[in-house]
């Protein structure tokens, strides 16, 4: 964690809550988006060497997220959260309980009413979270449980998870030519993929290639696991037609979850911010956004998206 946001974690056994404060370096529709959709939070929300993974989630006022904390030898631990109340980009609550499989709930363990507020900074988006328990053992219960260096660790992936996507998205582009790339993601070997592309098209990486071991690593924020140190974070080769492939790697140990259909994305920069917002727009009608178009701290107006036929595409307007 970046040691100058702004982190509370405090028990106040008076009213049986835990009251915790953190700060993310991202803007409210990014942070908002990894609290509320599946895909996001399986990559963060449990601690490591855990894991998530979802069933089902419902995000709506009297729906459910249904999940599995899954541990290194695969056993996995069942719980559930019903929602109370959501307002978008603003607030959500609900209660959270240890279940089975089918959403039962485990009457033996204490249940969690979660209220979780976000609120956009100048620069950064701070998540105010009440986690209040029904009576003082509860509270000490799930303390003993692990409960702060737990949760500690999840708010770190967040972190790790934010870091790591806008270093993948940094574009190596000197002005606001319009172009569009094809942006590649593979499961560990995207430098022997493009070593083979560079002896096809006979061509050179535009400004190397970048590694995970590159990405800063700030004061008290997690450091890259050593195995994916060398793994490539970004590289750029030109094909035919000024035609620019880009590339990743999508590391299970940064949490990303490759699948088919989810490893190729056509990233479009337009030369202006108004094309930007037109292109994303139109594109994504009927399908889903998984990153709304917005400013990020990078210096670009980004947003990523799946339209109604399952095609996966970036808008990526580079500020000047």
């Amino acid at each position: 964690m970046n040691s100058n946001l702004k982190f509370d974690f405090i028990v106040n056994k008076g009213n049986n809550t835990v009251n915790v404060k953190r700060e993310f370096a991202a803007n409210l529709e990014l942070v908002w988006e990894a609290w509320t959709n599946p895909e996001i939070l399986d990559q963060w929300w449990a601690p490591k060497p855990y894991r998530t993974e979802t069933k089902s989630m419902d995000f709506r006022e009297g729906g459910m997220w249904l999940y599995a904390m899954i541990s290194p030898e695969n056993v996995k631990h069942w719980c559930k959260n019903d929602y109370l109340k959501i307002v978008h980009q603003s607030m959500f609550s609900g209660l959270d309980a240890f279940c089975d499989e089918d959403g039962n709930v485990n009457t033996e363990m204490p249940r969690t009413a979660w209220t979780n507020l976000f609120t956009e900074m100048e620069n950064t988006t701070l998540v105010t979270i009440t986690a209040k328990y029904d009576k003082l053992s509860d509270l000490e219960k799930i303390i003993e449980m692990g409960f702060q260096q737990g949760f500690t660790m999840a708010l770190e992936n967040l972190d790790q998870y934010i870091k790591a996507q806008f270093q993948l998205r940094k574009q190596n582009k000197s002005n606001n030519m319009a172009r569009v790339t094809t942006y590649l993601n593979f499961p560990g070997n995207t430098e022997e993929a493009f070593n083979f592309y560079k002896s096809v098209f006979k061509t050179d990486f535009i400004n190397g290639i970048k590694r995970f071991g590159e990405i800063p690593v700030d004061a008290g924020h997690p450091t890259v696991a050593e195995e994916i140190k060398k793994m490539v974070l970004h590289v750029e080769l030109p094909i035919v037609g000024g035609h620019i492939l880009m590339g990743t790697d999508a590391p299970k140990e940064m949490g990303f979850t490759l699948l088919s259909g989810n490893q190729m994305h056509i990233c479009i920069e337009p030369e202006t911010r108004e094309e930007a917002k037109r292109l994303f727009d139109e594109l994504s009608v009927g399908g889903h956004i998984s990153m709304p178009l917005a400013d990020m701290f990078f210096g670009a107006y980004f947003g990523e998206f799946k339209d109604q036929y399952g095609i996966n595409w970036m808008i990526n307007y580079q500020n000047k």
